[in-house]
Parts: structure tokens; C-alpha cells; sequence
């Protein structure tokens, strides 16, 4: 299974986008949270950065809505340059109806769970998705610590579907990424661990490294 780190800009420096994502150049995806201010109470950002990041970054673009009504807004983040399009199982809209239109614009589908969701609302939707999102703490804000009592999850999922990327998104660092790879994991989204980094480069090959290990 290969390993892949996808940094979150949520960790950047909002004020130098561009330059923030050319220090992570050796990245296998950059995790881009788009929150309303509903589903969860912060804000971020939408469509139109997006489209500007994407003029300046060829890295693929994983982005997680964390939004109540992502089948609205399906289309204009794939055409903004949204690769991944993950939402959540929580959220407002038809969970296979959402899914069957990321497939339909051509872009591949992930589906995330909050910590307290049970793994049994994702699992009837497995044969369709690119991805699997196990949020490793409450969506909505950087800078939690990772719930360990999140990986069987992990290790439910990776028992299911062998072959399907799992992403964990919260609390990762150098040695919470050894657990959740342990537990089946192999896509690491990493914000204040990578954009807090001296060396941000040095700190994707790190994590990916420790994770390897571990797998």
C-alpha cells in the first residue's frame, strides 16, 4: 500500500499561498478544508482560491467539504480543480447521489466520518469511493490531539476494502502517523507538523517514512 502526505493549508500562511505550497513540492496531494460556518462553526475558503491555487500548483488537490449541502456544490469545486472530492456522511445531502455525481464530473470520491460516527454509515459505500476520510478529531479547527480511539475504524475499513485509500485527518505528527498506519491508514493529511516544519519537505519524507514503518 502506498504511503501518501497530503499537507493542510489550514496550517499555511493564508497571506503566501503560493510560495507556501512551493515548500511542499515532494507532497502526494495538498488537503484544502472548505468549512461553512454551519456544519462546522468555523469559515475558510471556497471556489475562488481554488481556482487560483490551481494556476500555480500541479499537486493534486484533496479537498474536504466540510460543508451541510456538498451535492449543491459538487460541480463548481470540480471545476474550480478539485481532484478529490470528499464530503461527509453527516452532512445534508443523498450520500449516493452526491457520490455518483463526483464519479460523473470525473473526479474520484471520498467519504469522511466524524470521530463519534459509527463505521457501518460508511461501509455500504465502499465499492464506489476512491477514498475513506476517519476524522482523528472533530472537524472545524487545526491543532487537536489525535483520538486513538478512532483506529479501529481505521482497521474495520482496511478489513473490508484492502485496496482503498484510507486518509486520517487530525493530530498527525511524527509518531501519531505510526499508529494510524498500524491500524490500516496510508494517506496522512498533516498541517502544523509539515507548515510548522523548518524543512517542510524534510517533514513529508519524515512522516512518510514513519509510517512505512509501521505499515
Amino acid at each position: 500500500m502506498e504511503v501518501k502526505i497530503s499537507p493542510s493549508i489550514l496550517s499555511s500562511d493564508y497571506a503566501n499561498l503560493e510560495s507556501e505550497l512551493s515548500r511542499i513540492s515532494n507532497a502526494d496531494m495538498v488537503h484544502i478544508d472548505v468549512m461553512d460556518g454551519h456544519f462546522v462553526p468555523n469559515i475558510t475558503i471556497g471556489m475562488p482560491v481554488i481556482k487560483a491555487l490551481k494556476k500555480v500548483c500541479d499537486i493534486p488537490f484533496d479537498v474536504h467539504l466540510m460543508i451541510s449541502n456538498p451535492y449543491d456544490y459538487v460541480d463548481s469545486f470540480a471545476k474550480a480543480g478539485a481532484d478529490i472530492i470528499c464530503f461527509h456522511t453527516e452532512s445534508s445531502s443523498n450520500i449516493q447521489a452526491t457520490i455518483d455525481r463526483i464519479l460523473y464530473l470525473g473526479k474520484k470520491a471520498a467519504l469522511a466520518i466524524k470521530p463519534d460516527t459509527p463505521v457501518g454509515d460508511v461501509l455500504p459505500y465502499l465499492d464506489k469511493l476512491d477514498m475513506v476520510l476517519v476524522m482523528t478529531v472533530e472537524p472545524g479547527f487545526g491543532g487537536q490531539s489525535f483520538m486513538e480511539r478512532v483506529l479501529p475504524k481505521i482497521k474495520a475499513i482496511r478489513e473490508r476494502r484492502s485496496d482503498i485509500d484510507i486518509e486520517v485527518d487530525g493530530g498527525v505528527d511524527f509518531s501519531t502517523v505510526a499508529l494510524a498506519a498500524e491500524a490500516g491508514a496510508n494517506v496522512f493529511v498533516a498541517g502544523s507538523a509539515v507548515f510548522g516544519s523548518d524543512c517542510p519537505c524534510d517533514a513529508i519524507d519524515t512522516l512518510k517514512n514513519n509510517a512505512y514503518s509501521a505499515l
